[in-house]
C-alpha cells in the first residue's frame, strides 16, 4: 500500500533497454546435429539428464548445504527488508507518550522563593499522556522513486542469487566429472607402470644374462620412473577436487573420499537445445536479469535525485492531556492538541543537488553500460560451452580411433622386438604413444561433458526461468 502523493513525480520514466541479439546462436546448427542422446534435456533440472545418480544427488545436496548459497540468501533477505522499510517511510508515523514526574522546588532558586512567598507547595507533580502523528508527503514522488529503487535492488538481489544457484550446481556436476577423469587416468597411469615394470624386469633379466645391452635397460628404467612420478601427480590433483567438491557440499574437506573411492565411468553428455535462442536467453540467465534490475533501480535514483530541487512538506499533530493531578489527566481542562504543517526547501543547495543529480546518471550510464556488457558477455558463455562441447566430442572420436591403431602397432612393436627386428626404443614409443592416446581419449571425454555442463549454465539452466510475459521481476518466483 502507498500512501504517497506522487501525481507531480519527477524523473526519467524507465524503460528497459532493448538488445540487438541474433535470433539464433552460429552454433545452433551444429548442436542440433548432435545425436548424443534420444531427447532434449530439461533445463530446470539438467543434471538428471546425465542419468549419473550419484552426479544427481551430489548437485541436490549442494544447493541444499553449500553456504555461498546461504549467503545470498542472506542477502535477499536483507534488500527485502529494506524494501519494507522504504514502503514504511511513505505512511504516516504516529507515537505514543506518557510521562509522570514530581519536582521540589529549592528556596535558592527564584521559583521556589516565589512559590515560598504566595504560601504555594513547593513540590509539583505533573502527568501527561498523548498521541502524536507525523507524515512527509510524498508530493514530488522523491520517496516513492527511492522505493521503486529499493525494489529493484531487491529484485537484482534475489536474481543474483539464483545466478549463484546455478553457479553452484554447475561446479558441482564439473567437480563430480573431474573427479571421475582423475580416477580414470590415474588407474591409466598404474596400469602403464605395471605394464612398464614387467618389461624392465624382462630387459633386466636378459642384461644379467647378457643378453640385452645396459642401454637398453637404462632407458627402460627411465621410462619406468617418468611413469612412476605421473602417478601422484595425478593423486595430487584428484585429492584437490575431492576436497573441492566437499567445500561445495557445505562440509570438511576429506569426506568425499570415501563415498567416490569407487571409479565409476564419466557421464555421457546429453543432447542439448539452444533453449529459444539468444532472445529467450535474456530471460533465463539470472545475471542478466540482475543487470536489468540495478539499471532500473539506477534511474530511479535519479528521480530521487531531482526532487531534492522541490520543497518537503509534512503534517504532523498532537492530541493528549497534561495535569499536575493525576485524578484529573482524563478531564476537559486538562486536555491539549497541537497540529502542524511543516515545509523543509534546500533552496540555497541547488548547487549541491545539481551534483548529486549528475552522480546518479553518471552511475545509470555506467548500470546501462554493465547490463549491454552482460548480454554480451552470456552469449560469449554460450558459445564458447557450445564449441567446447562440439569440439572435444570430434577430438574424442579421433582419439578413439587412433587408440585401436596405437594399440595393435604396440603389440606388433614388443613382438618385434621379442624377435630381434626393432629395438627397445620403438617399444617405448609404442608406450607412450597409446598412453598418450589413451589420456588424451579421457580427457577430451570429460572436457565433451564438462562442455555440456557448461553449456547448461551459459544458457540460464538450474532453475524455472520467467515466462515470455512474464517480465523480470524473479523476486516473487
Amino acid at each position: 500500500m502507498s500512501a504517497s502523493l506522487s501525481g507531480c513525480a519527477v524523473g526519467p520514466r524507465y524503460v528497459a533497454p532493448a538488445s540487438s541479439v541474433a535470433t539464433s546462436f552460429p552454433s545452433t546448427a551444429a548442436m542440433d546435429a548432435r545425436s548424443t542422446g534420444p531427447t532434449s534435456a530439461e533445463l530446470a533440472t539438467w543434471w538428471q539428464s546425465f542419468n549419473d545418480p550419484i552426479l544427481s544427488a551430489l548437485v541436490e545436496r549442494a544447493l541444499a548445504q553449500n553456504l555461498d548459497l546461504q549467503q545470498a540468501g542472506a542477502r535477499v533477505a536483507q534488500a527485502r527488508a529494506a524494501l519494507s522499510g522504504a514502503n514504511a517511510s511513505l505512511l504516516p508515523s504516529g507515537s505514543v507518550s506518557a510521562n509522570a514526574g514530581r519536582a521540589y522546588q529549592s528556596l535558592e532558586t527564584p521559583t521556589g522563593q516565589i512559590a515560598s512567598a504566595f504560601g504555594s507547595n513547593r513540590a509539583v507533580s505533573t502527568y501527561d499522556i498523548g498521541v502524536g502523528g507525523s507524515w512527509e508527503i510524498d508530493v514530488f514522488g522523491g520517496k516513492d522513486a527511492a522505493r521503486d529503487a529499493v525494489r529493484a535492488d531487491w529484485q537484482a538481489s534475489a536474481a543474483s542469487a539464483t545466478a549463484v544457484r546455478l553457479a553452484i550446481a554447475a561446479q558441482t556436476a564439473d567437480t563430480y566429472v573431474a573427479i571421475r577423469a582423475l580416477q580414470a587416468r590415474l588407474a591409466l597411469a598404474r596400469e602403464q607402470v605395471a605394464t612398464q615394470s614387467k618389461l624392465t624386469d624382462l630387459i633386466a633379466l636378459q642384461y644379467r644374462r647378457g643378453i640385452a645391452a645396459e642401454l637398453q635397460l637404462r632407458q627402460s628404467e627411465g621410462a619406468l620412473a617418468q611413469l612412476k612420478a605421473s602417478v601422484p601427480a595425478l593423486q595430487n590433483d584428484l585429492d584437490r577436487s575431492m576436497n573441492a567438491l566437499d567445500v561445495l557440499l557445505g562440509r570438511e574437506p576429506g569426506a568425499a573420499r570415501g563415498e567416490l573411492a569407487l571409479a565409476a565411468p564419466i557421464p555421457t553428455p546429453p543432447a542439448i537445445s539452444s533453449a529459444g535462442g539468444p532472445t529467450a536467453l535474456l530471460r533465463r540467465r539470472p545475471d542478466v536479469i540482475a543487470a536489468e534490475r540495478t539499471l532500473a533501480a539506477s534511474n530511479a535514483r535519479i528521480g530521487a535525485a531531482m526532487a531534492e530541487y522541490y520543497p518537503k512538506f509534512s503534517l504532523s499533530g498532537l492530541l493528549g492531556s497534561a495535569t499536575v493531578s493525576l485524578g484529573g489527566l482524563l478531564g476537559s481542562n486538562s486536555l491539549q492538541a497541537g497540529g502542524f504543517l511543516g515545509l523543509r526547501w534546500r533552496l540555497f543547495d541547488f548547487g549541491r543537488v545539481d551534483a548529486e543529480i549528475r552522480a546518479a546518471k553518471g552511475r545509470n550510464a555506467e548500470a546501462l553500460a554493465a547490463y549491454r556488457q552482460t548480454v554480451l558477455r552470456a552469449s560469449q558463455d554460450v558459445e564458447d560451452a557450445f564449441s567446447t562441447l562440439i569440439q572435444q566430442e570430434v577430438r574424442a572420436a579421433a582419439l578413439r580411433d587412433g587408440e585401436a591403431s596405437l594399440a595393435r602397432a604396440r603389440q606388433t612393436s614388443e613382438a618385434a622386438y621379442k624377435g630381434g627386428v626393432v629395438s627397445l626404443i620403438e617399444v617405448l614409443d609404442a608406450d607412450r604413444r597409446l598412453l598418450d592416446a589413451r589420456d588424451g581419449l579421457i580427457q577430451a571425454r570429460a572436457a565433451a561433458t564438462r562442455g555440456a555442463i557448461a553449456s547448461f549454465r551459459a544458457l540460464g539452466g538450474g532453475w524455472q526461468a520467467p515466462k515470455p510475459d512474464g517480465g523480470l521481476d524473479v523476486a516473487n518466483r
